[in-house]
């Protein structure tokens, strides 16, 4: 069928539109590399049953812990459709992290507290929703000019929202969900921070990532919490990553030793993927270079922060949303688990913190460092 004066069919015009929007994906992709991303990819925005399904399981099973917001909002978290109706398409973004130092070095170095290493430099919300910002804004204006669409809608998005991060940026193409549930990538390894774009423009979305662990179970053989219940499913109650953040109260007893010197998140299943010798550090963005301070702290040190303190040392840093209370806590996971008499006298010290959690901790450490009751 044809119009009146054009000899262009509907099929035809169809056509012309998709090829204007892959054009446009690839310029978009451009602009996002210049903007420090370093993989892109696209998905569709509408339900994917399986998806939905995986997350209502892992939720009645409970293993979300205390993120009770996971559930609240499970709603907007089964598809981006869910959040916001008008949304097409889904531009997946990552940011490269990948470490120039082996992030499991300070294993053998009790008296000093291992920070995880996307938690060393600047806070990646910061730098990730600043980037997605200008190229949200470069999407708009751009598609607008195109005359791409008459309206082009856009929202972005980086850890903060109901958003199922990982899985859009396997289906998007970025990579697969490992064993050990995160993104990996055959050209950046486990250090991808994420973002998104929900558009109402509706690209052709990208070939979903290909699962390429294999036999490979070195993830979950690394854990030191045995969080990892079977491949490709974690159980947050028992992840220092959670422990250590989101976890507000006393950890579990049977868990702190487990901690070891971790005191603010967890490397391990991340730092021994094999796919991180392609990871090349040139990809990481300047603000996530490790700050000297952080690289390798002295509990000794962290153990005497009040709060002023704690809040210096960590500005700009993503460790300052948990508090000073909760980072000193883990802190003195850390020395009762260390063996090291020397940080018997700061441990002492907290015994009468006016936060109990802390006092509690301190308790701990303390009987754990030898001293009598």
């Amino acid at each position: 069928m044809t119009s009146p004066g054009s000899n262009i069919s509907a099929h035809d015009g169809a056509d012309l539109v998709k090829a204007k929007l892959n054009a446009f994906a690839k310029d978009a992709e451009a602009q996002a590399r210049a903007l420090g991303f370093c993989a892109f990819g696209i998905a569709s925005a509408a339900t994917d049953d399986a998806r939905a399904a995986r997350l209502d399981a892992w939720l009645a099973a409970g293993m979300h812990g205390t993120m009770g917001w996971m559930e609240e909002r499970a709603h907007h978290r089964r598809s981006p459709q869910g959040m916001w109706p008008e949304a097409r398409s889904v531009i997946a973004l990552g940011m490269s992290y990948a470490p120039a130092a082996d992030p499991l070095r300070l294993e053998g170095e009790p008296q000093i507290g291992r920070i995880s290493t996307y938690a060393q430099g600047a806070d990646y919300h910061d730098v990730v929703k600043k980037a997605l910002k200008h190229l949200s804004r470069w999407i708009v204006a751009e598609g607008q000019a195109r005359k791409i669409a008459p309206e082009v809608g856009v929202k972005v998005f980086t850890d903060t929202a109901p958003v199922m991060e990982k899985p859009l940026a396997a289906s998007a193409g970025l990579g697969w969900q490992g064993k050990h549930t995160n993104v990996v990538s055959r050209e950046h390894g486990s250090w991808l921070f994420l973002g998104e774009i929900y558009t109402t423009l509706e690209f052709e979305p990208a070939k979903p990532g290909r699962d390429s662990c294999g036999s490979c179970s070195a993830c979950q053989d690394a854990c030191p919490t045995n969080a990892f219940p079977a491949p490709y499913r974690l159980d947050a109650r028992r992840c220092v990553s959670y422990l250590t953040i989101e976890h507000k109260g006393p950890v579990p007893e049977d868990l702190r030793e487990g901690l070891g010197n971790r005191i603010y998140g967890c490397d391990d299943c991340l730092a021994v993927c094999p796919w991180n010798k392609f990871a090349q550090v040139s990809h990481t963005i300047k603000a996530y270079l490790p700050r000297a301070e952080l690289t390798a702290p002295e509990l000794a040190d962290l153990l005497t922060l009040d709060d002023a303190g704690f809040r210096t040392l960590f500005s700009g840093s993503p460790i300052k949303r948990i508090g000073r209370n909760r980072f000193v806590r883990n802190c003195l996971y850390a020395a009762g688990n260390s063996g090291r008499a020397a940080l018997l006298a700061p441990v002492e010290a907290l015994l009468g913190d006016d936060d109990p959690v802390v006092a509690e901790a301190a308790q701990w450490a303390r009987a754990r460092l030898g001293a009598p009751a």
